[in-house]
C-alpha cells in the first residue's frame, strides 16, 4: 500500500473515495464530517434523518457523488461516543474504512484530517490502521483477495501543507503495521511449510535485507551448548531445531542496557508424549507467534533505528510424539545447570525458553522480555482480548504497560510471588515442568523466570491474543500480530533517547 498526503482542496480532490468519521450523537456534523463543505453536511443531515447515518461505532454510510467534492464516494464511518473517542478507536476506524470499501472493489482512498487527527500521533495511527486492516490470510486460496487490495492511501489535509512531523509520522506508522503484518504472516503459515529450518530461513532473510547481524545454530551445536530443555521438546520430532540469534548494535548506543527479546518458535505442537485433542490441534500452527514477534521486531527497528543494543532469541522446534520423545517422568538437565522434572511434555514452550534465556544472558542481555503463546489458562483468565503481563522487576513491567497504552495493544498484569512455588517443586528435581491446573499462567511465567534470575525480565503471555477467530469491521480473522507494536514503541522510548 502507497503512503502519501494530499493538500488538494476538498473540492478538488478527485479520488475514487474520501472516508470521514463521526460521531454518534451529531453524526452529520461532528468528528471530521465537521469539516466537509456546507452542501455535502446537508446531504449527510437527509441520511440521519431516515435513519442511514448514526455514528455508532463501525457503522457505515456511503454517499455516491456527494455534493461540493470532487470525490467519488464519500464514506462515513461511526466513532461512537465521543466521550470514549481515543487513538485506539481511531487506527480502528482507519481500518474500518479500508476493509468496507476494499470489499467494493475500491482501490484508493483518502482520509480526511481534521486539525484534531492531523497531529503525528494520529496520522501514525491511522497509517497503522489502514495497512493493518489490507492484510489477509489466504495466501493459499486459490482465489485471493488480492484484486481487492488497497493500493493507494492518502492523507488529505483539506488545502494545508502537511507538516515534516506528520511525514514523519506516516512513515514511522508504514514501518511499524507493515511489520506487524510480516509478524502475522509467519504465524499464518501452515507448520508443513514453517519448521524450525524455514523460520530460520526467513529470519536470514529479513536480517540481511534490514543489515541485523544473523546467527542460526542447529542440534549439534543446541547439544553442545547443553541446551538440555531445547533438546528435549526438539528429539521427538525429524526436523532439527535452530536457536535463531538476530543482533541490532546501533553506532553509538550506550553500552547498557542491551534489550533481550526472547520468543517462543514451536513450529507445531502437539503436546508431545501428553498429546493434545484433535479437535483444535491445527491452530498449534501458531506455538512460534512469540518467535514471530520477535522477528516484526527486529524488522521494524532496524528501520526505526533506536538508539538501543538489542539481542533476540528464539528457540525454533517441533513438539512431536516418537519412539526419540522425551516422556512424562523424564528429568532434563537445562543449559543453566537446573534440573527439570517433566510432568507434562506439552509444557514445552517454558523448557525452550528457560535455555534460550540462559543463551540471552549469556550473550550479554541485561533486561530480559519473552512473548509466547505459553498457556491456555491465560486464556482463561483474561480471554482472547487481552495478554497477561508478567515479572519480577516492576519499572519495567510498568513502562511495557505503558508502551501497550500508548499504542493500544491490551496488557494487564497478573502476580509473580513466592507463594506459587511450592505449586512447581518436584521431589526429584530442582522443579518440574508445571505446577498444576490452578493458576497454571501464573506458574507457567515464574517458571520461565527461574532462568532469568535476577537480571530485570517481563513475560508476555500471548496465548489468546495470537489469534482471532472473528472477522471484525477493522481486522482480518487470523493472526493478529500483536504485541509488535508494544514492543516497538518500548524500544524506541528506551532512557536516553
Amino acid at each position: 500500500m502507497k503512503i502519501g498526503f494530499s493538500k488538494s482542496s476538498l473540492d478538488q480532490l478527485e479520488v475514487p473515495a474520501l472516508a470521514v468519521f463521526a460521531f454518534e450523537e451529531q453524526p452529520a456534523v461532528s468528528g471530521t464530517v465537521c469539516h466537509l463543505p456546507d452542501e455535502t453536511r446537508e446531504q449527510l443531515e437527509e441520511l440521519r434523518k431516515s435513519g442511514e447515518l448514526t455514528g455508532k461505532l463501525y457503522e457505515t454510510a456511503l454517499l455516491h457523488r456527494p455534493a461540493g467534492l470532487s470525490a467519488r464516494t464519500l464514506l462515513v464511518v461511526g466513532a461512537g461516543k465521543e466521550s470514549k473517542f481515543s487513538g485506539a478507536v481511531l487506527r480502528r476506524l482507519s481500518g474500518a474504512a479500508v476493509r468496507y470499501l476494499r470489499g467494493r472493489g475500491t482501490h484508493s482512498l483518502a482520509w480526511l484530517l481534521g486539525p484534531k487527527t492531523a497531529g503525528a500521533e494520529a496520522v501514525q495511527t491511522i497509517v497503522e490502521g489502514g495497512i493493518l486492516a489490507d492484510y489477509d490470510a489466504d495466501t493459499y486460496r486459490s482465489e485471493r483477495k488480492d484484486e481487492k487490495r488497497i493500493d493507494g492511501f492518502q492523507l488529505a489535509t483539506g488545502g494545508v501543507e502537511p507538516s515534516e512531523e506528520a511525514r514523519v509520522a506516516a512513515e514511522r506508522g508504514r514501518i511499524v503495521a507493515e511489520a506487524q503484518n510480516f509478524t502475522r504472516e509467519l504465524v499464518n503459515e501452515p507448520s508443513n511449510r514453517m519448521t524450525p529450518a524455514i523460520l530460520a530461513e526467513r529470519a536470514q532473510e529479513m536480517a540481511a535485507q534490514y543489515g541485523h547481524e544473523f546467527q542460526a545454530l542447529g542440534a549439534e551445536e543446541i547439544q553442545t551448548l547443553k541446551m538440555g530443555a531445547l533438546w528435549a521438546v526438539a528429539q521427538g520430532s525429524e526436523q532439527p531445531p535452530r536457536l535463531i540469534v538476530l543482533r541490532y548494535t546501533p553506532l553509538g548506543a550506550p553500552a547498557l542496557p542491551v534489550i533481550g527479546l526472547v520468543g517462543k518458535g514451536i513450529t507445531f505442537d502437539t503436546g508431545g508424549i501428553s498429546i493434545k485433542p484433535a479437535a483444535d490441534m491445527h491452530e498449534m500452527k501458531t506455538d512460534m507467534a512469540g518467535g514471530a514477534t520477535m522477528l516484526g521486531v527486529m524488522r521494524a527497528i532496524a528501520q526505526l533505528k533506536p538508539a538501543v543494543r538489542v539481542i533476540a532469541v528464539i528457540p525454533a522446534a517441533e513438539n512431536m510424539p516418537s519412539g526419540k520423545a522425551y516422556r512424562p517422568g523424564d528429568v532434563i538437565t537445562s543449559m543453566s545447570g537446573k534440573t527439570i522434572e517433566v510432568l507434562n511434555t506439552d509444557a514445552e514452550g517454558r523448557l525452550a525458553l528457560a535455555d534460550a534465556i540462559t543463551y540471552a544472558k549469556q550473550q550479554g542481555a541485561t533486561v530480559l522480555i519473552d512473548a509466547a503463546t505459553l498457556t491456555g489458562a491465560v486464556t482463561v483468565a483474561l480471554g482472547n482480548i487481552t495478554t497477561g503481563v508478567f515479572g519480577w522487576n516492576k519499572d519495567w513491567v510498568k513502562r511495557v504497560l505503558a508502551s501497550a497504552e500508548e499504542v493500544g495493544e491490551r496488557m494487564w498484569e497478573l502476580p509473580v510471588d513466592d507463594d506459587y512455588r511450592d505449586l512447581y517443586k518436584s521431589s526429584i528435581a530442582d522443579m518440574a515442568n508445571t505446577g498444576g491446573r490452578y493458576g497454571g499462567a501464573i506458574t507457567g511465567a515464574m517458571f520461565v523466570g527461574e532462568f532469568a534470575g535476577d537480571t530485570p525480565w517481563v513475560h508476555l503471555d500471548i496465548a489468546g491474543t495470537r489469534w482471532s477467530n472473528e472477522e471484525k469491521p477493522y481486522l482480518a480473522k487470523g493472526p493478529t500480530g500483536h504485541p509488535v507494536r508494544t514492543l516497538v514503541h518500548l524500544l524506541t522510548h528506551v532512557e536516553g533517547q
